[in-house]
């Protein structure tokens, strides 16, 4: 075996380690919910990021990406303390942000087009969710939410054109928001268990999915940027 293919099966066991470990961390942080075990629930929520930012770094992926995750983590800190929903809103935008621009990076819009019924299904689902929400919504909070579901939107777009697992990941954090902004406007009852696992299980699944995806974009980057080539790459499959 060549050192090169050596390295690669280094790479794929340390992959598979550190979804093995996020996934174990996100079915206890899931059994944990469902039993309403506080506080038990919102320190392993809060490990979920964590765990994908260190696969990030260890494989040496974007920063953009790291810092996303970073990001994430701290909504979902802010999201678990009173009075700071709003903010915890903040940090997952500034997520998105980077999400957005790594794959614009990778050649979202620019080289890859996004599929036009794709952006249709999207846009439709975001007017229709913040129009059912938009009554019940707080006053606060009526400024942000079609904010921040553009960026939703934004990441989803993106990403769907560069990578797929990164397209279904900007997807599903896109329904679990939603979810989330029906709960804030009582459309849904955000205690249940009922809500809140699918909320979490989409958002777990929604995060490891762009994580995947950002580091495959920037493997692509990497080796594009030492084997140029005249001829845009396609979408990773």
């Amino acid at each position: 075996m060549s050192l090169l293919d050596s390295g690669r099966a280094d790479q794929r066991r340390r992959d598979l380690s550190f979804v093995v470990a996020f996934l174990v961390v996100l079915a206890v942080h899931l059994v944990l919910l469902a039993a309403d075990a506080t506080p038990w629930d919102s320190v392993t929520k809060c490990l979920l990021a964590p765990v994908l930012v260190a696969w990030v770094l260890t494989s040496r992926g974007p920063r953009l990406l790291a810092l996303a995750l970073l990001l994430c983590l701290g909504g979902d800190l802010l999201l678990e303390l009173d009075d700071l929903f709003v903010a915890g809103m903040a940090s997952f935008a500034g997520a998105h942000v980077c999400f957005v621009t790594l794959f614009v990076r990778a050649g979202a819009l620019r080289v890859h087009r996004p599929s036009v019924a794709l952006v249709a299904l999207y846009v439709v689902t975001g007017i229709v969710v913040v129009a059912w929400a938009w009554g019940g919504l707080a006053p606060d909070l009526r400024p942000v939410i079609p904010v921040y579901a553009a960026l939703l939107l934004a990441t989803a777009v993106t990403a769907s054109t560069v990578d797929r697992l990164a397209g279904i990941g900007g997807g599903l954090f896109l329904v679990s928001d939603g979810i989330i902004a029906l709960g804030e406007a009582d459309r849904v009852d955000p205690g249940s268990a009922v809500v809140s696992v699918p909320i979490m299980a989409l958002y777990g699944a929604a995060i490891l999915l762009l994580a995947a995806g950002g580091l495959r974009t920037g493997h692509v980057a990497r080796a594009t940027d030492c084997f140029p080539s005249t001829t845009p790459s396609a979408p990773n499959p």
